[in-house]
C-alpha cells in the first residue's frame, strides 16, 4: 500500500518498451533524432499550436526553473501562490536559474484569486530602482495540495497578469491529472486561457524522467535553448527523453494514466468518507488527497504494511485519538486491491 508519492510508482510498460526501442542503433545527438521529430509534432497537436516551440529536459525543477528564466529578467518577481511548488519545493532554483528574480507569494490560500493577485502586483514597482519589478506569474495545476484550477479561473489570473503586460507560466508537473478533472482541451487550459508557457509533466504519470517546456510563442525558442544547455540540462543522448515522450503522447497514454490515478484518488476519498474520524483539509479533485485520521487508524495502517505518508505530523507524542494530517497521492499503476485494502484497514 504506497500512497506516499505518485514520483515512487512505476514506469508503465509501454515506456518500457519505447527506450529499448530508441536503444537501437544510431540516433542524432542533442535533439536531433526522429523520436524528438515525433514528439513535437503530437505536442503541437495535442495543444492546437503548430508554431510551438517544444523542449525536453529530465526533471521538473529543471522545467520550472528555466521557463521562468526565459520569461522574467534578474531584477524582477515572480507571483505565485504560498504553497506553489516552485517555492516550497525547489530549493531556490528559479531564483538560481534566473539570476536573483525573486517569488512573490499571493494571499493565503493554495490557489491564488484574482483579486489576491491584483493587489500583490500593484503593491510592487512601488520604490523605483530599490525593489523588485513585476515579472511573470506562475499557476500550479494541480496545487500542491490536490486541488485543481479550472480553465475560468487560470482565465481570470491570465487577464489580470495581461493587464500588467506580464507573461504566465503554467506548472504542470500534474498537468493531465488536472486536464482529465476538467474534462477540456490542453489548449483550453493553456494559450486559448492566456498562458505563455507550460512545464507539461510526465515523470509523476507513467514515465521515468522527462518533463516539456512549451513555448507558444516561438521567440522564445532560442533563449531556451541557450539557457537550457549554459544551466546542462541539454543531453547528448536525448532519444531517450525523447522515447519516453513519444510513448507517453502515442494513443493518449498520458491521460489514461491521469484518468486511473484520478479514479484511484476518487475511490480512496469516497472510502475514507466512511472512516471514523476521517476529515478532508482540502476538495479531493485529482490524485491527491488531505485528510486527517486518528492516531490510532494511522498505527493499524502502518502495522499492516502501508508506506509512510503522514503530513507535517508525527506519530511520537500524540494521544490515540488524535487527528493526525496524511497526504495520500495516487498513480496510475495502483490496483484496487490495495485501495480496498487500504479503507478496510482504516475502517477498522
Amino acid at each position: 500500500m504506497f500512497l506516499t508519492s505518485d514520483n515512487a510508482g512505476p514506469a508503465h510498460p509501454a515506456v518500457i518498451e519505447a527506450l529499448a526501442g530508441a536503444n537501437e542503433g544510431y540516433a542524432g545527438a542533442y535533439g536531433a533524432d526522429a523520436q524528438m521529430d515525433a514528439v513535437r509534432a503530437l505536442v503541437r497537436e495535442a495543444f492546437e499550436a503548430p508554431e510551438a516551440a517544444v523542449y525536453l529536459v529530465a526533471t521538473g525543477t529543471a522545467a520550472n526553473s528555466l521557463a521562468l528564466a526565459t520569461l522574467s529578467q534578474p531584477w524582477q518577481t515572480v507571483f505565485c501562490a504560498p504553497v506553489a511548488h516552485i517555492h516550497e519545493d525547489e530549493c531556490n532554483a528559479p531564483e538560481f536559474f534566473t539570476g536573483g528574480a525573486k517569488l512573490t507569494l499571493v494571499g493565503a490560500a493554495p490557489k491564488m484569486t484574482p483579486q489576491a493577485l491584483e493587489g500583490t502586483i500593484a503593491a510592487e514597482e512601488s520604490r523605483g530602482v530599490h525593489g523588485p519589478q513585476r515579472g511573470p506569474v506562475s499557476i500550479t495545476n494541480v496545487t500542491e495540495r490536490g486541488t485543481v484550477y479550472t480553465v475560468d479561473e487560470i482565465a481570470a489570473l491570465a487577464g489580470v497578469a495581461r493587464g500588467y503586460g506580464l507573461p504566465v507560466h503554467l506548472d504542470g508537473a500534474r498537468f493531465a491529472n488536472a486536464l482529465v478533472a476538467q474534462g477540456c482541451t490542453p489548449a483550453e487550459m493553456t494559450w486559448k486561457a492566456g498562458v505563455d508557457a507550460v512545464s507539461f509533466g510526465g515523470t509523476k504519470n507513467g514515465l521515468l524522467g522527462v518533463e516539456a517546456v512549451i513555448f507558444f510563442d516561438p521567440a522564445h525558442a532560442w533563449e531556451f535553448e541557450l539557457r537550457r544547455k549554459r544551466g546542462a540540462h541539454l543531453f547528448s543522448k536525448h532519444r531517450y527523453l525523447a522515447a519516453q515522450m513519444l510513448a507517453y503522447l502515442t494513443d493518449d497514454l498520458w491521460l489514461d494514466c491521469a484518468r486511473r490515478a484520478n479514479a484511484n484518488a476518487a475511490r480512496l476519498a469516497e472510502g475514507l468518507a466512511g472512516v471514523p474520524g476521517a476529515e478532508f483539509l482540502h476538495q479531493v479533485e485529482a490524485n491527491m488527497i488531505f485528510a486527517t485520521l486518528p492516531r490510532t487508524t494511522h498505527e493499524r495502517l502502518f502495522d499492516a504494511g502501508a508506506q509512510y505518508y503522514l503530513w507535517n505530523s508525527t506519530l511520537e507524542g500524540a494521544a490515540p485519538d488524535a487527528a493526525l494530517a496524511a497526504r495520500l497521492v495516487c498513480d496510475w499503476s495502483l490496483g484496487a486491491e490495495a485501495i480496498e485494502r487500504f479503507i478496510d484497514i482504516a475502517r477498522g
